[in-house]
């Protein structure tokens, strides 16, 4: 009997990707520019926080914004409506990620260069956005209070390869049974290194640590 040919299409599709990641990330640092990659299940408040983000550091630093859906432009159109910084849409056309060619598709349609942080909003889900290295220098997620404190347990990738975990709309703690420090807990038990900030996008309690954090990591890939 003939041997044939067996490929491995996950493990050649990760390891072609990781590739070009490090090849864009490489080419990020080169021109300083810093990208941020900013995952989230579908209405945990990831528009509302770049809104307010952008708009306490857009005198500070020089900022370009990658709005990622399925389909639809109302989040680049609040983005740039609110905040008045250079934004463009990314479609993916069914697909429910971000990859490093498709990141790298959007940085060259964007034009980087000159500034100082580019975000990329990626596809609101917990699953996929997590397995593929975007090409970011940093991976941000939000968790929000009314998904449940429970989420570190049932996706924990996302947890693993996130550097921050934004724990958004503690505005909205009395309401829901959530319990920061069990899942802070979790959290940590996944990724020891993760910075667990809470915060509300609404009302911009905690949200200065965040930005603290993020300035000083833009100031220290552009030395």
């Amino acid at each position: 009997m003939d041997k044939y040919r067996i490929i491995e299409v996950k493990q050649s599709v990760f390891q072609n990707n990781n590739e070009q990641a490090e090849k864009l990330r490489k080419s990020l640092k080169e021109k300083k520019v810093f990208l941020m990659n900013l995952m989230s299940s579908p209405g945990s408040g990831k528009t509302t926080t770049l809104v307010r983000v952008i708009n306490d550091l857009k005198n500070k630093y020089k900022i370009a914004v990658m709005e990622a859906d399925i389909d639809g432009e109302c989040d680049a159109k609040t983005i740039e409506t609110k905040t008045g910084v250079k934004t463009i849409q990314l479609h993916t056309c069914g697909e429910c990620h971000l990859d490093a060619k498709m990141t790298k598709e959007g940085i060259e349609g964007i034009n980087v260069d000159g500034m100082d942080l580019a975000i990329l909003e990626n596809i609101g889900n917990l699953v996929c956005p997590a397995e593929f290295d975007t090409g970011a220098t940093k991976n941000v997620m939000i968790l929000s209070v009314p998904e449940g404190d429970d989420k570190p347990l049932k996706y924990p990738l996302m947890f693993k390869v996130s550097n921050v975990v934004l724990i958004n709309k503690i505005d909205t703690m009395s309401l829901f049974d959530f319990d920061i420090k069990e899942c802070t807990k979790r959290i940590h038990k996944l990724n020891k290194d993760a910075l667990v900030i809470p915060y509300s996008a609404k009302t911009g309690e905690g949200i200065k640590e965040f930005e603290d954090w993020l300035s000083k990591e833009i100031d220290a890939w552009k030395k």
